[in-house]
């Protein structure tokens, strides 16, 4: 494995460990004047998995990434892309629980 391409192919091992649809990962490299980037596109149905409870398990891979890239003196960041025509959560308001009750008309 080239050293400079350790982080792509880190990056790749581990998603593909998490995903159900691993043939669907697609890992791309660049490299310019801010560092390295490493654009990332999974199958629409693993991004839930990818990203994690509250983006917990994407901060977690952007993390080793970034460790990764320091043992081999690079800034690499990672970025997610968005699946065409991903559905994004919005975020409810949070209700109390006599709030719920009244919503259920008894």
């Amino acid at each position: 494995m080239a050293a400079k391409n350790k982080d792509q192919d880190f990056v790749e091992f581990i998603v593909k460990s998490i995903v159900n649809n691993p043939d669907d990962v697609k890992v791309d490299r660049k490299v310019d004047e801010m560092g390295v980037l490493i654009t990332l596109n999974v199958n629409p149905e693993d991004m839930g998995a990818l990203i994690g409870r509250e983006g917990s398990t994407a901060r977690a891979i952007r993390t080793l990434t970034r460790i990764v890239g320091m043992k081999n003196n690079a800034r690499v960041n990672l970025k997610i892309e968005e699946p065409e025509g991903g559905r994004r959560v919005e975020r409810t308001e949070k209700k109390s629980v006599d709030r719920v009750v009244e919503d259920l008309e008894l």
